[in-house]
């Protein structure tokens, strides 16, 4: 039994990815907790699902993760980037597919920071001539 690792990070978020590359279950274990209770939204369960669906192959792999930082878009999309790089390194003939798709690109948007003399990162305070 080979494991695979993979890791993938969307704003402060952080998703390293463990894949079985002999034929698993399909389960996806989430902090020690299944991808249902730990993503309860459909969509967003659907978005750590995408690069499995876009390949054909749900049910093919068992896949544990460890997951920290950021909030649960951020973590779903950190994951969705890690087990679409997990599963290149199983069949490189699946790079084209994920990444024509963009479940390759790490998406380096993150939360600008505040400056100083500034209530938020570009709002000003109101300007009073008098």
């Amino acid at each position: 039994m080979e494991l695979i690792n993979a890791i993938g990070r969307r704003k402060s978020a952080v998703a390293r990815v463990y894949l079985s590359e002999s034929e698993g279950t399909g389960k996806i274990i989430i902090n020690k907790v299944e991808l249902e209770k730990y993503f309860p939204s459909a969509i967003l369960q659907y978005v750590v699902k995408q690069p499995l669906t876009a390949l054909g192959v749900e049910g093919k792999y068992d896949i544990k993760v460890n997951l920290d930082g950021g909030g649960f878009t951020g973590q779903s999309q950190a994951l969705r980037l890690a087990i679409a790089r997990a599963l290149v390194k199983v069949n490189a003939d699946d790079k084209k597919t994920l990444k024509d798709k963009g479940f390759l690109t790490r998406d380096s948007r993150a939360v600008e920071r505040k400056k100083p003399g500034q209530p938020k990162a570009r709002r000003h305070f109101q300007f009073s001539k008098r």
